[in-house]
């Protein structure tokens, strides 16, 4: 998701929706010739006009004209793809909270699977986590209220909360016969965006959790702290890392390649392209590199695993990523409230689109099964309801067999992780091996 601000053609086009929801609640009935301008599409704004009149006149209970007018937007949203959304006031500052990565809530990534709300994963070490919600689980209830046909925003609304207050959310696993309640106490979610330590015989390890405001900085210092430690090579850890802010992932990525490359650009329904480049330099673009990435690594780390790819700056080791592609642009409007809107797709520097097909690894590692670990379904974008097709010319994966990944993962057996150092050790004595006379 990237903040930036749409055209006033598009802003315009909402205000004028709103002005003639707000005609009709008064007079019934509207005639729109003020628009016939922008399209044949706006003369049916007279029928929205006509159904808030008479749900105003004939409702058993008095409405609020702003809740009828915030119900009808978040409708119209929830029609289009899973990332597009309505935010009441309260929820945009939420947004605007969370590339701060710090906030109120149980710590858990959620998207719509089949129809219901779905666990994408739990954040290592949140509430969520620690009360043992797993990936793949089904949110049935968020404190007694049903999940059918709520919003991805109202879900995660109704799960964030002042700190040390409860939530109690009702959970279907596979394998279950009944539901289970689980009580969450809530608290700050930190998300420490960026974590480093040195590995053996010289390897540097940094992963990356999410892409906020602070990441590419927060790199910077680790970068620092692992070339005083005299590394040889690097181990970039975007495994289920669910994306964030895309000038964070330019930033991210132009840390390892030289300055004035392509990074990523977009296309808008128009095919009016925007490009993103790397900016100033460092010492990082020679240190041989692996990223390692799975069916967790979404939209910002698919730029950045996609860009390293494309420009064969590292190694790419794990499984097919997410797949999400899309942009969502953040509109701000008149009362504080704002629209997450899907205004463009993600294209890697060599004008491969991400969207449902995701990064290939050029190495491919499953995560493996352990001491009687049944596992779970992966997720990816191409399952959510209503999302965006790719767009070209791709094969259809569609009747391949679900595929199944541990639960958790214990370092001891990390099998991706190794075969990435396996393959920075074989680059190392490759690369010292004497040239031939």
């Amino acid at each position: 998701m990237i903040n930036r601000r749409t055209g006033k053609r598009t802003i315009l086009i909402f205000i004028i929706i709103l002005a003639v929801a707000s005609a009709g609640i008064s007079i019934g009935r509207w005639t729109v010739t003020s628009v016939n301008a922008e399209g044949d599409i706006y003369e049916e704004l007279k029928l929205f006009s006509e159904a808030i009149s008479l749900v105003r006149k004939n409702y058993v209970e008095e409405v609020k004209p702003k809740d009828l007018i915030y119900g009808s937007i978040k409708g119209m949203l929830g029609s289009l793809d899973p990332h597009s959304s309505f935010m009441t006031p309260e929820q945009y500052k939420e947004m605007q909270v969370d590339t701060k990565g710090e906030f109120g809530g149980v710590g858990i990534q959620i998207g719509i699977k089949d129809g219901m709300l779905t666990v994408i994963a739990p954040i290592e070490d949140t509430p969520a986590y620690k009360a043992g919600i797993k990936a793949g689980d089904k949110i049935i209830k968020i404190n007694g209220d049903f999940t059918k046909d709520m919003s991805l925003q109202d879900a995660v609304s109704k799960m964030r909360g002042v700190p040390s207050s409860t939530v109690k959310i009702t959970i279907l696993r596979e394998g279950w016969k009944e539901t289970r309640d689980f009580t969450i106490n809530r608290e700050i979610i930190k998300i420490k965006s960026v974590k480093w330590r040195t590995l053996e015989d010289g390897i540097g390890y940094i992963k990356i959790n999410q892409f906020q405001e602070q990441t590419s900085s927060d790199l910077s210092q680790a970068m620092n702290k692992l070339q005083q430690d005299h590394i040889h090579s690097l181990v970039l850890d975007l495994r289920n890392n669910p994306g964030g802010l895309l000038n964070s992932a330019i930033d991210v990525t132009g840390q390892f390649i030289p300055s004035g490359k392509l990074v990523v650009f977009i296309k808008d329904k128009k095919g009016e392209k925007i490009e993103y480049k790397s900016g100033k330099s460092n010492n990082n673009a020679a240190l041989p590199m692996v990223v390692l990435v799975n069916q967790g690594s979404a939209s910002a780390s698919e730029i950045v695993a996609g860009a390293l790819k494309d420009w064969n700056r590292a190694v790419i080791i794990g499984t097919q990523t997410f797949g999400k592609g899309s942009v969502q642009s953040v509109v701000p409007l008149t009362d504080g409230s704002a629209l997450k809107l899907t205004t463009a797709k993600y294209y890697t520097p060599k004008g491969v689109s991400i969207q449902t097909t995701g990064i290939t690894p050029d190495i491919l590692v499953k995560a493996e099964l352990k001491n009687g670990d049944k596992g779970r379904p992966v997720i990816r974008e191409k399952d959510l309801d209503r999302h965006l097709k790719n767009g070209e010319d791709i094969e259809d994966k569609s009747s391949e067999p679900e595929e199944i990944i541990p639960i958790e993962i214990d370092e001891k057996d990390d099998t991706q992780l190794q075969r990435a150092i396996d393959v920075l050790k074989t680059w190392k004595v490759f690369r010292e091996l004497p040239k031939a006379s």
